[in-house]
Order: C-alpha cells, then structure tokens, then sequence
C-alpha cells in the first residue's frame, strides 16, 4: 500500500503533502530534519492520510492535492467541509 499524507507544522502551521511506501519510515525522516522542505520547519504532526494500491494512484491524488483547487478541497476537508 501506498500512502498520500498531510502534514501540519506545530511551529510555523506550513502544510506538506507527500506520498511514501513506507509511513512510519517517512515521517521519522521528516521529524528528524532529513527531508528537503520540511527540514527547520518541525515538529510535525500528521493531520490527514489516505491509502493507495498503487504508487500511480498515490502520485495522482499528491499531485491533485498540490494544485490550487486540491489545496482548496484539502482545505476544505480539514475543515469538516467535505
């Protein structure tokens, strides 16, 4: 399984949206400063994960969530609105 995921910064409130195989393995990455955008802007916590057969899928749905309208409907979602 694959796994889309959002992150919320605690420090500066910045959104992440990733996607991995391995979850547990990612956010310890991502906490410990090892990956690119999110390093200096932690802790974080996870806010929102979906799951995926494919690593296809995955990127489809990371790439949706990036875009302007997908930023929006995450947006949304979080907010109990969808």
């Amino acid at each position: 399984m694959f796994s889309v995921y959002v992150l919320r910064s605690v420090s500066t409130n910045k959104l992440y949206v990733g996607q991995t195989e391995n979850l547990p393995r990612r956010l310890s990455e991502h906490q410990a400063g090892l990956a690119g955008f999110t390093r200096g802007r932690g802790p974080w916590e996870v806010i929102h994960v979906e799951e995926y057969e494919t690593r296809s899928d995955a990127m489809k749905r990371e790439r949706t969530l990036k875009s302007g309208q997908g930023r929006e409907t995450l947006k949304n979602m979080l907010n109990g609105r969808a």
